[in-house]
């Protein structure tokens, strides 16, 4: 006999001999577990039944007694020119005093106003003042509908105000749209209704429009202002130069006076070659006329021209008013605030369904440990 066919022989097994027989009868007794088990769910039907519909039930009640929640939304962009086209008009009728006019009729335009009227930078900060914390909890700490959810979840003392704070503070959010595009953002907040959240969502723009336009005005006060200082101190130390001039120049027609008369020089002398220290060449009658035009100037531009454009550029500053009744937006709706369709939370029918399943699964496993319990007993009496 071959190799192969002993192979064969040693495992095959005839059914009629005891290892087969053995093989047959775990099989069996499988399939008599198997109908043991099912004969035991059959006949503890009801008490599965129970137990799910108790699951159903305690689900349904929290479904409809569970706080609720709406999310009301919308999508802005950047403004564009016709949005803020007042506040451009207030920032740029300062431009002139932040421009330098030089003395051969050039003019070098100064850009630090251009930052205060950037579309894309107006709108991000927007969305910064937006996502604000502070500016979230003064809204909140001030509005009506959350101080009715503190009451009426009886919430009280700093701490709990606090953390409630913090769970509010989530539900008020912008994020961008669209990860690619960084000018589109979906600003969302959350609250207990679907009309408070759509109210407070347009309370909340509304309020933080208002701390934008604020800062902004803010800001081109705080930038003419520092304006104003830096133009006043070049005036005092362009006077000053000037006036030390003055008074430099006068003592040295004085002195030169002095000589002229000692030396009877009484009118000008063209032969005589100026030593660049003393105007004696000019004569005493010459000199004496110096001597008093120093003394009547009243005027100092007359001896450095950029005191007058300095003066002119702060007489500019006093006369220009910013106007604080002008409007304009840093932001425009791609779409408009509008009222949820859905709750966010609680899913009812998703609470419901996996409560049912989760009490179905928990009868069925107390049968079996029962049912297991049961026969071991009997087993042991």
């Amino acid at each position: 006999m071959s190799t192969g066919s002993k192979e064969v022989m040693q495992h095959y097994q005839d059914p009629s001999s005891p290892t087969g027989s053995l093989g047959t009868f775990n099989r069996r007794e499988d399939m008599i577990d198997l109908f043991e088990i099912f004969n035991a769910l059959w006949l503890s039907k009801l008490k599965i039944i129970a137990i799910s519909l108790l699951f159903t039930i305690a689900a349904i009640i929290y479904a409809l007694t569970a706080q609720q929640w709406w999310s009301s939304k919308a999508v802005v962009i950047p403004a564009q020119l016709n949005d803020f086209s007042e506040y451009q008009f207030q920032v740029k009728q300062f431009q002139p005093v932040f421009d330098v006019y030089q003395q051969d009729g050039t003019i070098l335009v100064n850009e630090e106003l251009t930052p205060l009227i950037d579309n894309e930078k107006l709108f991000q900060q927007f969305i910064n003042s937006f996502n604000s914390l502070a500016n979230k909890k003064e809204f909140l700490l001030n509005n009506d509908a959350f101080q009715r959810y503190l009451v009426d979840n009886e919430i009280a003392g700093e701490e709990a105000v606090s953390r409630t704070l913090d769970a509010w503070f989530e539900k008020i959010k912008a994020v961008t749209a669209d990860t690619r595009k960084n000018e589109i953002y979906t600003l969302s907040l959350q609250a207990t209704t679907d009309k408070s959240s759509f109210v407070l969502l347009n309370s909340y723009i509304a309020f933080v429009s208002a701390q934008v336009f604020e800062d902004n005005l803010s800001n081109l006060r705080a930038v003419t202002q520092a304006k104003e200082n830096e133009l006043k101190q070049m005036l005092t130390i362009f006077e000053a130069q000037a006036s030390n001039y003055i008074d430099v120049e006068k003592q040295r027609s004085l002195l030169s006076l002095g000589i002229a008369k000692a030396a009877n020089l009484e009118q000008p002398l063209a032969n005589i070659t100026d030593n660049k220290l003393f105007d004696i060449q000019l004569g005493v009658n010459a000199l004496q006329a110096k001597v008093k035009a120093l003394n009547s100037i009243d005027n100092l531009g007359v001896i450095d021209p950029n005191i007058q454009q300095i003066k002119a550029k702060l007489s500019l500053l006093k006369a220009t008013k910013i106007n604080t009744d002008i409007s304009f937006k840093t932001f425009r709706f791609l779409e408009n605030v509008e009222m949820p369709l859905g709750r966010d939370k609680p899913k009812r029918a998703l609470i419901v369904v996996l409560w049912t399943f989760i009490g179905t699964v928990l009868s069925v496993v107390i049968v079996l440990i029962q049912h297991v319990t049961s026969k071991h007993i009997k087993e042991q009496s």
